[in-house]
């Protein structure tokens, strides 16, 4: 999976050094030079035949802990002041006067607050207590640059950039099944990058390499012994077993889920299993089409969810927040689309065992400025508001304090709750470990769950 590619923008791009990880080699190699690569399709034997060495000994069961987080990644900077509307203080549209919301077109949901008018399917979920707001969120000496912005959200390491993701840092600490985290899309964020582990990405459900089924033999016949598999050669032969061993769980469990539909969640689909079940349907999705919007990337997650897939951390995204101009429509249309996405997806997994577990937290690398700017737009800013949402959260409040409007750093908001006790308590409380091995530090947790 190769690192999460630098966005578009004026600014001058932030770089920063990347371990060399398993999976990141062989799928940047893969994938830098090959267009429209045919995702691989395998007979079940013959995956088993190619990928025995490389799944001997490797555990499919759960890490110690109870929940399933679904991060939602919002690119650009989102605007949290159209987002969760601050509509009965008077300085937002004193800021705000043709980009801001009238009282009669949001949808009130306490304390002064309202969503964004194309929040209703959320607005549902808040009140069926389904859904939680955090407000204010960021940190210290904050930055205005997407780059830097987005690593220090996705590494949470504020004052000193590194290398490894803050869930890389989980990743490392606590196994190598490469189904542990998976992200939806072609390029693996820095979020799911660990010194040692990595993340998995896919997408639309496959992972496409090179050469089709005439490649795979190759592929598996990487992780074989020998004397020349040591250092980067060793890497490469790690990651060419890892990405045939996801590419064959992901397959089993769609095709499994589309046959019987039953999957507990916890159950760890077999070859003998799978061999009974009859008649053999085609897989919900396509193992070839690509899931690009947020509906249909949430959608192949639940789909694995659904199935029982062992991963214990999804990661999603949209793209479009950085609105410097003309704004309003603009970000309307993405409130449609995270609307469509999120309450769709929660509602889908209503009647399903696993459902309490799930826990969906959106995010993104800041906030924008208070005051509109001349092209009808906001430039880059600072704290803003977060959803989390699941049948197991504590819906329908706020965590942290409304920001003011008024005492205002150089134009932007103050924060008033620390990225970092957000991720701690995703840690905490979802993933069921210690957040110190990936934070390096306490941060106070949220009652959100």
């Amino acid at each position: 999976m190769r690192p999460m590619p630098p966005m578009p923008s004026h600014e001058s791009s932030h770089t920063a050094s990347h371990t060399v990880s398993r999976r990141w080699f062989i799928a940047g190699a893969a994938g830098a030079g090959v267009a429209g690569a045919t995702a691989l399709a395998l007979s079940h034997d013959a995956w088993g035949r190619l990928l025995a060495p490389a799944r001997s000994g490797t555990s499919r069961s759960l890490a110690v802990g109870k929940g399933i987080l679904v991060m939602v990644t919002l690119y650009g900077g989102n605007d949290g002041l159209n987002t969760v509307i601050p509509y009965q203080d008077s300085q937002y549209l004193h800021g705000r006067p043709t980009l801001g919301y009238q009282p009669d077109q949001v949808l009130p949901v306490g304390d002064g607050l309202a969503f964004h008018p194309n929040l209703k399917g959320m607005k549902t979920l808040w009140d069926a207590k389904q859904l939680a707001v955090v407000r204010g969120v960021g940190y210290p000496n904050p930055v205005l640059s997407h780059f830097r912005g987005m690593d220090i959200w996705q590494t949470a390491s504020p004052e000193t950039p590194v290398a490894s993701g803050v869930l890389g840092r989980w990743l490392d600490a606590t196994g190598t099944d490469p189904m542990r985290a998976i992200s939806i899309g072609s390029t693996l964020p820095r979020l799911l990058a660990g010194e040692h582990s990595a993340g998995t990405a896919v997408s639309g459900g496959s992972i496409t390499l090179p050469g089709g089924t005439a490649l795979a033999p190759v592929l598996a016949s990487f992780d074989a012994a020998g004397p020349d598999r040591t250092g980067l050669a060793a890497m490469v032969a790690h990651s060419g077993a890892d990405l045939l061993q996801v590419q064959h769980t992901l397959d089993d469990l769609l095709n499994s889920s589309a046959g019987a539909g039953t999957a507990s969640p916890t159950t760890q689909p077999t070859k003998g299993a799978k061999a009974k079940a009859a008649p053999k349907a085609a897989p919900k999705v396509a193992p070839k089409a690509a899931a690009t919007d947020l509906t249909s990337q949430l959608d192949v997650v639940a789909q694995l969810i659904k199935a029982g897939s062992p991963t214990r951390v999804y990661q999603v995204s949209m793209g479009g927040f950085d609105n410097h101009a003309q704004e309003k429509d603009a970000h309307a249309r993405l409130m449609t689309e995270l609307d469509t996405g999120i309450s769709g997806f929660i509602t889908s997994l209503k009647d399903h065992p696993a459902a309490a577990d799930v826990v969906l937290m959106t995010y993104s690398e800041f906030g924008r400025r208070v005051a509109e700017n001349l092209s009808g737009g906001t430039d880059h800013g600072t704290a803003a508001p977060l959803f989390v949402a699941g049948h197991g959260v504590k819906g329908g409040q706020f965590y942290g304090a409304e920001p003011s409007l008024v005492d205002l750093n150089d134009g932007n908001l103050k924060f008033t709750t620390d990225f970092r006790s957000v991720f701690a308590t995703m840690l905490a409380d979802v993933i069921g470990v210690d957040p110190k091995i990936a934070l390096n530090q306490t941060f106070p947790t949220l009652s959100l769950i």
